[in-house]
C-alpha cells in the first residue's frame, strides 16, 4: 500500500470526560506509551508535520485523549502518558480510568500503537496494558522510539531483552518496528502497519 499523502490534519477534540468523545463513526488508531517515551514526536513525523503534536521534555504534559483528524478519513488518539511523576494520584487515578474505558470499549479502535522506550525493559505498568489489550483482542503494533540513540550492534540484545519479558503476551522480535523521528527511520514501515488496520 501507498503510503498517504497527508492533506490535512487537525486537532479535533480534547477528552477529559466520558462523555466529550467524538461520535464514533471514522476509524482510530491510538498511541500509548509511557510519558516521554516520544509519542508526540513520532505522530508529527508520520504526519509530516512539525508542531501538530505539542511536544515537551516534562513528562505528563499530554492531559487529556487528544483526537486529531487525518485527512477527513481517519482519528489519530494521543493518549496521555503513564508513568508520569508531577500530577496527583487523583488525578492519574482518573485518566487511568477513562483510557482503559476507551481502550476497552470504543467500538471504532482499530489497533494501537504501543510505545516503548527501547533503553528499558517492560515494567509493570506496561504487563498491565499489554495483558488488558490481550484480554480484549487489540490489535497492537509495537514500537521501538529513538531508534537513534541505540547502536546497530545494540539492538539485538535490546529487543531480545524486552521479548523475554513480554513472552506471556505472544510478543515476538519480529513484531516490533524500530523508528526515529530524528531520521524517520521506520516511518513508512509504520504507515504500512497502521494502513492494514485503517484500511
Amino acid at each position: 500500500m501507498a503510503i498517504p499523502k497527508i492533506t490535512s490534519a487537525e486537532l479535533k477534540v480534547c477528552v477529559h470526560l466520558a462523555g466529550q468523545f467524538p461520535p464514533a463513526h471514522l476509524p482510530e488508531v491510538a498511541f500509548l506509551g509511557r510519558s516521554n517515551v516520544g509519542k508526540s514526536s513520532l505522530i508529527n513525523t508520520l504526519l509530516a508535520r512539525k508542531r501538530l503534536v505539542r511536544t515537551s521534555s516534562r513528562p505528563g504534559c499530554t492531559r487529556a485523549l487528544n483526537f486529531f483528524l487525518i485527512n477527513d478519513k481517519w482519528y489519530f488518539v494521543d493518549l496521555p502518558g503513564y508513568g508520569y511523576a508531577q500530577v496527583s494520584r487523583e488525578t492519574q487515578a482518573r485518566w487511568g480510568d477513562l483510557i482503559l474505558d476507551y481502550l476497552e470499549k470504543r467500538a471504532t479502535l482499530k489497533a494501537l500503537v504501543f510505545l516503548q522506550d527501547p533503553r528499558r525493559t517492560p515494567g509493570p505498568e506496561e504487563l498491565f496494558l499489554w495483558e488488558k489489550l490481550r484480554l480484549w483482542h487489540r490489535p497492537v503494533i509495537p514500537v521501538l522510539t529513538k531508534a537513534d540513540k541505540i547502536k546497530k550492534a545494540e539492538r539485538p540484545r535490546r529487543l531480545r531483552d524486552i521479548t523475554e519479558v513480554l513472552e506471556p503476551f505472544q510478543v515476538a522480535a519480529e513484531d516490533f518496528l524500530w523508528f526515529s523521528a530524528a531520521n524517520r527511520e521506520g516511518r513508512d514501515k509504520l504507515w504500512q502497519r497502521l494502513l492494514e488496520h485503517l484500511g
